[in-house]
């Protein structure tokens, strides 16, 4: 009889080539499904929640995979993780219905994106944060990002390489958090920032977006155009006119990968 499971993983994606299997290999598919066949002797594949690209983690990804195997459920996360690298972790296994799909059957998925404005770069975080040297205007990056909440079309905020044949999603909610900088060698230069750059934030930004379904891209590309909100150089009124424009060119750059990590998925049932 046939088992329907579903794993829920976390990994850091630094030395992968995302997570969805390509000719390159590297990815953090590949890696699971190598540890699936090791222990069950099945050659099957799994359907992620998310795909990844590369460098981008996963604090929250979901698996699912058909199996004929009779391993307990409670015995897989153990026995995978033993055969599977140090930075892919399975934290949970569970059997789910015949009709469970990790992608169609997602209600909603948060990515956060960090980002490091602190005047030095932290080097046990390097690989989870992009590192912004100077401050930023925090309360102009929050009301630019309320300018993104509803059903739009995402086109400008979407690679030109999306081939979907829609770019309309929706996005519940999309805030901004702030982390006071933790310093390890405090300077008298962190003292003068409010004087030179008024109004400005140093510390951690974390960007949480919550959508219904993301284009290729399109949370780094979000941060990007955020980012030049925070450093003056648009508007948070601006937003709502390069979401209108359907032009990819009207936004901002595309963040760098290693700052963003896949942080939640919610489903119908507990997973």
């Amino acid at each position: 009889m046939t088992r329907n499971i579903a794993l829920v993983i976390s990994y850091d994606g630094t030395e992968y080539n995302g997570f969805q299997s390509q000719p390159s290999g590297n990815t953090i598919q590949d890696k699971l499904e190598e540890a699936i066949q090791v222990l069950t002797g099945e050659r099957l594949r799994v359907t992620g929640s998310g795909r990844t690209d590369a460098g981008v983690h996963a604090r929250k990804m979901v698996v699912n995979f058909r199996t004929e195997s009779r391993i307990p459920i409670e015995r897989w996360a153990v026995a995978l993780n033993t055969r599977l690298p140090d930075d892919i972790v399975v934290h949970s296994a569970r059997e789910v219905p015949e009709n469970f799909h990790a992608i169609r059957s997602a209600l909603r998925k948060t990515y956060r994106y960090t980002i490091n404005c602190s005047r030095f770069p932290d080097p046990f975080r390097r690989r989870f944060e992009y590192h912004h040297p100077l401050p930023l205007d925090a309360e102009a990056m929050r009301k630019g990002l309320s300018h993104l909440v509803g059903e739009f079309d995402f086109t400008s905020f979407a690679s030109p390489q999306s081939t979907l044949p829609s770019h309309v999603r929706t996005i519940y909610e999309a805030r901004l958090e702030l982390q006071e900088p933790q310093l390890a060698f405090p300077t008298l230069l962190e003292s003068f920032d409010q004087e030179r750059y008024p109004g400005k934030t140093r510390g951690l930004i974390h960007l949480y977006i919550t959508g219904n379904g993301f284009l290729y891209q399109m949370v780094r590309i979000i941060t990007g155009t955020i980012l030049l909100v925070g450093e003056g150089k648009l508007s948070p009124d601006d937003i709502p006119g390069i979401l209108q424009a359907k032009d990819r060119n009207k936004a901002g750059p595309t963040a760098v990968p290693r700052g963003l990590m896949l942080w939640d998925v919610v489903y119908d049932i507990d997973i």
